[in-house]
C-alpha cells in the first residue's frame, strides 16, 4: 500500500464549481484503474486535494508517468508536488459511503524511534467510519493518518468528498 496526496490551491476567488463538474464528468475514469485501492476526489476552502491509496507501485507510476491520468492535472493546474507514504496500517469500516475526509500529517521527533511509532500508528473501526489508512513518509519521518467518513466529523478542516473510485478497496493490505 502506497498512500498518495498533491494539493492544488487555487486563487481566493476561484470558482469551485470548475473543480466540482471536473469531478462529475471526469472522476469516473479512475473507477477501473488497476493497481488502485481508492481515490478521494477531495476539496476544502479552495483547495482541490485528491488522495489516493495504491496496491502496487506500478499503478502509481502508470497513473504518473505512463499516460495514466495524471497529466491532465499537469495540462490544467501545472505539476504539484506529489506527497507519498509507504503504508504502515489500513481498515476498511463499516460505512458504505464516504462524505468527508480528514488528514493529519505528524512528524516524529528526532528522538523518536520509528518502530515504535509505526506500532503505535493502529487505525481502528469506528462508527461511521469507511476506511482508513496510515503512511510514513521515511524522508521527512511524516506520519500521514487518513480517514474516510460518512457523516461529516465535527473536525475542524475536514475535507469534501466529490466522488470516490475504489476500484480495489477489498485488496488493501499494508506494509
Amino acid at each position: 500500500m502506497i498512500a498518495m496526496q498533491y494539493e492544488i490551491r487555487l486563487p481566493s476567488n476561484y470558482d469551485m464549481e470548475i473543480i466540482r463538474e471536473r469531478v462529475r464528468t471526469r472522476g469516473h475514469a479512475l473507477d477501473r484503474f488497476e493497481g488502485l485501492g481508492f481515490k478521494a476526489y477531495l476539496v476544502r476552502d479552495t483547495t482541490y486535494a485528491p488522495f489516493y491509496v495504491w496496491n502496487t507501485s506500478a499503478g502509481m507510476a502508470n497513473f504518473l508517468y505512463r499516460g495514466g491520468g495524471f497529466q491532465a492535472i499537469l495540462a490544467d493546474f501545472g505539476r504539484p508536488v506529489v506527497r507519498h507514504w509507504p503504508g504502515v496500517a489500513f481498515v476498511r469500516g463499516d460505512a458504505a459511503a464516504a462524505r468527508y475526509a480528514t488528514r493529519q500529517i505528524t512528524r516524529l521527533a528526532p528522538e523518536a524511534n520509528p518502530i515504535d511509532a509505526v506500532a503505535e500508528a493502529r487505525v481502528e473501526k469506528k462508527p461511521g467510519l469507511h476506511s482508513a489508512a496510515v503512511g510514513v513518509d521515511p524522508r521527512t519521518w511524516e506520519v500521514v493518518r487518513f480517514e474516510l467518513w460518512e457523516e461529516h466529523p465535527g473536525e475542524e478542516g475536514a475535507y469534501e468528498v466529490l466522488h470516490l473510485s475504489e476500484p480495489e478497496l477489498g485488496e488493501i493490505t499494508a506494509g
